[in-house]
């Protein structure tokens, strides 16, 4: 008798585990796996102007160019959309999660509007770009500083360059903040950007599926590393910007629930450089340009000035 309680025990125990394994497994795949969720509906507000922005880029004269990822692995692309008049100031925008460059057209128009020329990226795991894994911005931070060296080659050492990005791209240029940029990156703007990839786990963990933070995420960051190349653990836009000395402005809508506003109170006190804080009233997730383009992009566009000069 007591020998087949045991077996019942152990045998839950086992089943148990794997449920465990599945869950961690599916949660990885879910989150990290190119295209393997549903990017979702824009609010319509958005939709409207973004069909129209991605019709102007689609018919906007630009080039693509090509780019190795940091581990030399994967090919990636980019849009390079060259302002009216030439200049030597550019805007480097980087996209938010399961996006592309197509996606940020309305920034895309916004800054050659402005007189920049735009330079976007298909992130590794985006658009025209290779990879199987979408890293959150962690890779994606060196692999921007190779099309930073791609984009002084070619336009020169006396460019001058600005680093936007929304959503996981707003915590894309946070990351690169903390690395040794350039000396040709002037500024930084980033809107609704998450503070680390684990409390962002986190908070989709809890509002999506209903489960604890830990120690799901712990174990599911040893799941992930051999596939992502990192313990996502480790990626903190939070700490990258204990290291930053650019001017920065931290955008984010006071509804943002995806990403929660107190976000950006813990990125803009990290950040060691000058820098201003717009919360925007009203604006859910990655939605204060649409609230208002003509306010957003007047405030933008003048710190972007500000410090490009």
């Amino acid at each position: 008798m007591k020998k087949h309680r045991k077996k019942i025990i152990i045998g839950v125990i086992g089943l148990l585990l794997l449920i465990y394994v599945g869950v961690n497994g599916y949660l990885v795949n879910y989150a990290f796996v190119r295209d393997s969720a549903s990017l979702g509906a824009s609010a319509p507000k958005k939709a409207e102007l973004l069909k129209k922005d991605q019709a102007w880029l689609t018919q906007t004269k630009q080039q693509t160019w090509t780019e190795k990822s940091a581990n030399g692995k994967l090919t990636l692309k980019a849009r390079y959309v060259p302002a009216k008049k030439a200049t030597n100031e550019t805007i480097v925008i980087a996209h938010g999660y399961r996006e592309n460059s197509l996606r940020m057209a309305s920034y895309i128009r916004m800054f050659h509007d402005l007189g920049y020329n735009v330079l976007a990226p298909d992130d590794r795991g985006a658009g025209r770009s290779e990879g199987r894994y979408i890293t959150f911005g962690w890779q994606d931070r060196l692999d921007y500083q190779n099309w930073l060296k791609q984009l002084i080659a070619k336009k020169g050492q006396d460019s001058k360059i600005g680093l936007f990005g929304v959503s996981m791209g707003g915590a894309t240029v946070m990351m690169m903040s903390g690395e040794k940029l350039p000396k040709q990156v002037k500024v930084i703007v980033e809107d609704c950007g998450y503070s680390s990839i684990n409390e962002e786990l986190g908070t989709q963990l809890s509002a999506q599926f209903g489960l604890p933070k830990e120690p799901i995420l712990t174990t599911a960051s040893w799941m992930a590393h051999p596939f992502i190349g990192f313990n996502f653990k480790n990626g903190s836009a939070t700490e990258q910007l204990k290291q930053n000395k650019l001017p920065t402005l931290f955008i984010h809508g006071s509804k943002d629930s995806f990403v929660p506003t107190e976000m950006v109170y813990e990125n803009y006190q990290a950040s060691a450089g000058k820098k201003e804080l717009w919360v925007v009233k009203g604006a859910a997730h990655g939605m204060s340009y649409y609230q208002d383009p003509t306010v957003y992009t007047e405030k933008v566009g003048a710190f972007v000035a500000k410090y490009m000069n």
